[in-house]
């Protein structure tokens, strides 16, 4: 309490050795000599005003003002001091959010409602199931804050040029044509990558980007979350469920796949230089790893063991079922593609999906929608695109057959 005192006091000043020892004393009523010694060794420790971290200043005061005794108290709230990557300057978040307090401290579920309610309704998050992954869909008011957070913080913070999943104007294509045409393909995959990215990394990422403590703690709370106990039930592991018990990324808010990116940094910036030193490509597409170049056998079990080694020194677990070394004699894919040549979606999946085009156009589209799609021409459309991406053969024939099929009745 002494500790918090002093510190609110001390950054009311202008941080000149005369103000800051006359608000030791007026919060204090400090003999000289003490007070002296203590704004000595703060502004020696804090050239400038910390006004940005004063959680971080009553810490450092602690073992200063042990015997000191509060006597009245100085605060002035905490303000940004530098910015980085051109992100908006926030004082206020709740005034940014267009939020009052006690909403905003609503939506950072300052008091654990939302892990705590029995009443669906007092819950920020909806929770689905999906074999060895949960899905934790934010409601729609907390999903439109964290979109604010996206499309006004998060996007004006660059991520490393390896990675290609949920960045503009990269993609799953991006991602597979840096490794098309190798001789070796190894392929890695992060396990529970979300989930594991612990709501103390995120505040470091929001205090490194320049927001002062109080904002950064609240943009943390905004976008984690603790999983209720009574989804953690049917967690298929006690290592996942252990994750989500804690506040993490949840797996379906809008934000969660950028501050991922960034929290990623330096792994990507790691791997990506243990790629360089064994003259191969490195890419990342959320929790796929891709490493591609010309490895002999032995250099390829040394560099999937020492990614492994990264990763766990980074925070994230290398699933060990799922890493794959393909050559070039092989089938090797990345996200749907096959990349032995150049980036395509495999033939099998062309074929079946002309029969698709070609039993609608000749039987009708009701027909033809044997999975019930609610908008089965939609549905089409947007599987022609993927099929013809950077592949003007399919894209006439496949285009053809979509006009027949829209024109049957």
């Amino acid at each position: 309490m002494v500790a918090g005192a002093v510190a609110d006091a001390l950054l009311t000043t202008t941080w000149h050795k005369d103000q800051m020892l006359a608000a030791v004393r007026t919060v204090t009523a400090a003999r000289p000599p003490w007070a002296r010694r203590l704004v000595a060794v703060v502004l020696h420790a804090y050239p400038q005003p910390p006004a940005d971290r004063p959680r971080e200043l009553r810490r450092f005061l602690l073992h200063l003002t042990r015997r000191a005794h509060v006597r009245r108290r100085l605060v002035t709230p905490a303000r940004t001091v530098h910015m980085r990557w051109g992100a908006p300057a926030i004082d206020s978040l709740a005034d940014f959010l267009g939020l009052d307090g006690d909403e905003l401290d609503w939506f950072a579920d300052r008091r654990e409602i939302n892990r705590h309610a029995r009443d669906e309704r007092l819950r920020h998050y909806r929770y689905a199931w999906l074999t060895h992954r949960l899905i934790e869909a934010p409601k729609p008011r907390l999903r439109d804050l964290q979109r604010r957070v996206l499309d006004d913080i998060l996007s004006a913070v660059p991520v490393h040029e390896g990675v290609h999943g949920f960045v503009r104007g990269r993609g799953v294509h991006s991602f597979a044509r840096a490794h098309a045409g190798c001789d070796v393909l190894i392929s890695l995959d992060l396990r529970a990558f979300f989930s594991s990215i612990t709501a103390a990394r995120i505040y470091g990422l929001f205090r490194g980007i320049g927001y002062p403590e109080p904002v950064a703690h609240t943009l943390t709370a905004l976008t984690t979350t603790r999983t209720p106990a009574h989804v953690l039930r049917a967690a298929p592991d006690p290592h996942l469920a252990a994750l989500l018990r804690q506040p993490h990324l949840p797996q379906g808010a809008p934000t969660s796949p950028a501050l991922a990116n960034l929290c990623a940094y330096r792994l990507d910036r790691r791997l990506a230089a243990l790629a360089t030193r064994f003259g191969v490509t490195y890419g990342r597409y959320a929790d796929d790893l891709a490493f591609s170049g010309r490895l002999g056998r032995t250099e390829t079990d040394h560099l999937i063991a020492l990614v492994d080694g990264i990763a766990a020194e980074e925070g994230f677990r290398v699933h060990p079922g799922k890493t794959e070394v393909r050559r070039r004699s092989q089938r090797q894919a990345l996200t749907g593609l096959v990349v032995n040549e150049r980036p395509a979606v495999p033939r099998e999946d062309y074929d079946r999906l002309r029969a698709i085009l070609h039993n609608a156009a000749t039987h009708g589209m009701a027909e033809a929608n044997r999975d019930g799609h609610a908008d089965f021409a939609a549905h089409l459309t947007g599987r022609v695109a993927w099929m013809s991406h950077h592949h003007p053969s399919r894209a006439a024939k496949l285009k053809t057959l979509l006009d027949r099929a829209l024109a049957t009745p």
